[in-house]
């Protein structure tokens, strides 16, 4: 194995991958932005009419289930469908899933009809996609029963994926091997959409890094929480640090991001 977020974000920023992200109203600005500082390309493409056919342009496919309607969801699996048949990577973010039977069973139906690669959310979303107990509030994970390290390795066996499950700690596995990553900052819980924007630069990493998503998915986490460590230290509250986290994203220095990544 051989994890180095440094040099997968180099090589990210050489290739500049289009990333193809049907998520929801409340954050598609956010993850847009997020990726463009990054260094590779959004494309916010959510009309059933055209996904299949811009999914074909991209580097990675991200699913988010946070503003669902029946239309959105046809467009999901139209993408994901074809995604799985070109062998493009796929991020599923099952935003809520536990909060609502619609939320919970639409994960649940993506899971099944299309090749997901890496699912990110939080640990009572994952909990309650492997039927253990969980409390989800609104898109809030409360709490689950098991936990994040022992969650993601069962998750990543049952579904047959790797599972990033995000956290204080985030842990993600294959349910063969695992990795945690230490980085990041308390403030990025007062910012909305900051798990949506991780989903987003995982799908990035997996962009240039699809055969190893285990690593790709660590190292993504890494480099969004050294950027929001960064963004963290020159804030004076939400508002800037909201701000100073796209900044953080595009000031990420390949050379230096290995040392600073805390994965173990």
């Amino acid at each position: 194995m051989t994890v180095s977020p440094g040099a997968t974000l180099r090589e990210l920023r050489a290739r500049k991958p289009l990333v193809h992200q049907i998520t929801n109203y409340v954050v598609m600005n956010e993850t847009a932005n997020a990726t463009l500082a990054l260094g590779a390309l959004p494309v916010m493409a959510h009309a059933p009419e055209e996904v299949e056919e811009m999914v074909e342009l991209a580097g990675a496919l991200v699913l988010n289930i946070g503003t669902l309607s029946s239309h959105w969801v046809d467009a999901m699996l139209r993408a994901g469908r074809a995604a799985t048949a070109r062998g493009i990577p796929i991020v599923l973010d099952p935003v809520g899933a536990g909060a609502t039977t619609f939320r919970t069973e639409t994960a649940k139906r993506i899971l099944r009809e299309v090749d997901v690669t890496v699912l990110r959310g939080n640990a009572g979303e994952v909990a309650t996609l492997v039927g253990v107990g969980a409390e989800v509030r609104g898109v809030e994970s409360i709490g689950a029963a098991e936990d994040a390290a022992e969650l993601a390795r069962r998750a990543g066996e049952t579904l047959g994926l790797v599972a990033s499950v995000t956290g204080p700690v985030d842990h993600v596995s294959d349910g063969r091997m695992a990795l945690s990553v230490s980085n990041g900052d308390a403030m990025l819980a007062t910012v909305t959409g900051t798990g949506c924007m991780s989903s987003a630069l995982t799908g990035c990493f997996l962009a240039v890094k699809r055969d190893r998503p285990l690593e790709a998915a660590a190292e993504a986490l890494a480099a969004f929480g050294v950027a929001g460590e960064d963004a963290a230290r020159g804030a004076k509250g939400p508002g800037s640090f909201h701000v100073g986290l796209y900044d953080g994203l595009a000031a990420l220095d390949p050379a230096t991001l290995d040392g600073r990544a805390r994965i173990a």
